[in-house]
């Protein structure tokens, strides 16, 4: 058997540790990543992302035809790497990082989904946070909706069932294929730890085949934060 130098060396490397190369590389204990994310400057930062990703869920529900009917948020602070002497990927340069994502579920009825699609593009146009217009891609989607147009993925393509722009995600039932296996799904219910690990579900009883039920067909609109905070080794941090 033959083996290449560079995985023989980390191979004895680990061999030659107390522990082995344990799969517990943390740069921080779990108790010191939990102090670190309920820092007041951790909930601070932690505050501000959320507080303006909920500002666009409400964009979206105060100016478009869909109704809101689910909110989830993803919170999550990850705990840095030891040392990576291999195969280094960054995540040994930071204590902690933390990020969000707001996930909301909107219902909409589905034999109108050309007025749908057109008052979410007009939204877009009018100054808000909604990043999705009557631009090329926005006006092949609504033709298509209005039989005016082809399907805009090509005519062999699913039905058209999301769009993306600036970070934001909006995917929604497929209208005239009803696939099944395409229709947007209940949300992962992570572990719920704050402040390292948040899960939140308002209201807690919803779920999206209880949105489906009630007016037709789903929306999901995933805003994604990027990381809000960072603690580095050096103890600098960073937020935003």
């Amino acid at each position: 058997m033959r083996v290449k130098s560079g995985l023989l060396l980390a191979l004895l490397l680990c061999a030659g540790t107390a522990t082995g190369c344990a799969h517990d590389n943390r740069a921080v204990s779990p108790e010191e990543a939990r102090k670190l994310a309920g820092s007041s400057q951790a909930v601070a930062a932690r505050q501000k992302v959320e507080k303006r990703l909920r500002k666009v869920v409400r964009e979206y529900a105060d100016r478009t035809p869909l109704t809101l009917g689910m909110v989830a948020v993803w919170d999550d602070c990850r705990t840095g790497k030891g040392k990576q002497p291999f195969f280094q990927d960054g995540s040994d340069t930071y204590k902690i990082k933390c990020g969000m994502t707001v996930t909301a579920y909107f219902g909409a009825d589905p034999r109108h989904m050309d007025d749908v699609v057109d008052g979410i593009l007009t939204a877009g146009e009018s100054g808000s946070d909604i990043p999705f217009t009557h631009d090329e891609a926005g006006s092949k989607l609504l033709a298509y909706y209005r039989h005016d147009g082809p399907n805009p993925n090509g005519p062999k393509d699913a039905d058209p069932s999301e769009v993306f722009a600036w970070g934001d995600t909006l995917t929604w039932d497929p209208v005239r294929d009803h696939d099944p296996g395409r229709l947007v799904r209940e949300p992962y219910a992570a572990k719920n730890d704050p402040p390292v690990r948040r899960f939140v579900r308002e209201p807690r009883s919803a779920t999206v085949a209880g949105v489906r039920k009630r007016y037709g067909m789903v929306f999901r609109l995933e805003l994604m934060s990027g990381d809000y905070y960072t603690v580095f080794k050096s103890g600098r941090t960073r937020t935003g």
